[in-house]
């Protein structure tokens, strides 16, 4: 990561925890706890202590909801005003992956690589090994170890609606050798049988695209709060405007049915796994 990087990151992660530890301390004044003042808010309990705890950006609207909750006469509204503007934006990975594990409904598309989700550990490994700058060993096994943890949700007692399109491409790339390659098909086709998994092929050779610009990721949290998420070369970005989610909920319906249905996706893999 490029120094200045650090620094803006570090600068983003100690504002996002003077805020919640702000919302903390008028929670506590308050007498609430943190249960006591999701309900008022009408909020997952989840939700207020990732606030605290500085893993979640307290947005605009919300501080305005907590200031009328707690009697703080606009503290947190000025506090969240005042902050450098990029922490007014949830662009780092590390608050989607929170939205991630809170989310009622996932919808995943996929140009360039198998999901993280639904990635094996060898493939994750081979994935994070083709990364340019190298990652050290020990970054190396902190990504892999951070995304392996994050396929805990399909396992939960209460896993989230999740829909895969992976285009054909992905399938047909062999990261790590030819064993990594077969496990990784082995482990995707397992998935595809999980409850609530929906998972579809995009195949190759279409005349007509509906995510020509790349992949992305819709999400529904707790609240019903519908948002995106786009990564790029050099960062990452959770999409909130209503207008601009809207777009990429059109262009998922319209690459659902671009794709093979789910049956026939898994036909796919039997057949790729029957010539190996």
């Amino acid at each position: 990561m490029h120094p200045s990087n650090r620094r803006r990151r570090r600068k983003n992660a100690s504002a996002m925890r003077m805020v919640g530890a702000l919302v903390a301390l008028f929670r506590e004044l308050a007498g609430l706890t943190q249960r006591e003042l999701a309900q008022r808010a009408g909020l997952h309990e989840e939700t207020i202590a990732s606030i605290e705890q500085g893993r979640r950006a307290l947005k605009p609207d919300l501080a305005e909801q907590l200031d009328a909750i707690l009697g703080t006469r606009k503290v947190l509204e000025t506090a969240v005003e005042n902050l450098p503007e990029v922490d007014l934006i949830p662009a780092w990975a590390e608050q989607y992956l929170d939205l991630e594990r809170e989310a009622m409904a996932l919808s995943f598309y996929e140009n360039q690589v198998l999901p993280g989700l639904l990635q094996t550990e060898s493939y994750a490994r081979s994935v994070f090994r083709s990364r340019v700058p190298a990652f050290s060993e020990e970054e190396l096994n902190t990504q892999i170890n951070t995304r392996l943890l994050r396929q805990k949700i399909l396992h939960r007692k209460d896993p989230p609606t999740v829909s895969f399109v992976i285009s054909q491409a992905v399938l047909m790339d062999r990261l790590g050798g030819d064993e990594v390659y077969v496990g990784a098909i082995q482990h995707l086709r397992r998935c595809a049988d999980l409850p609530g998994i929906a998972l579809q092929i995009m195949p190759i050779g279409r005349e007509s695209h509906a995510a020509l610009d790349g992949p992305f990721v819709l999400l529904e949290t707790p609240e019903h709060q519908h948002l995106g998420y786009a990564e790029t070369q050099r960062g990452s970005q959770i999409i909130s405007d209503p207008d601009e989610v809207s777009i990429l909920a059109q262009r998922y319906a319209m690459l659902r049915t671009q794709a093979l249905n789910p049956e026939d996706s898994k036909g796919l893999l039997d057949r790729l796994l029957g010539e190996q």
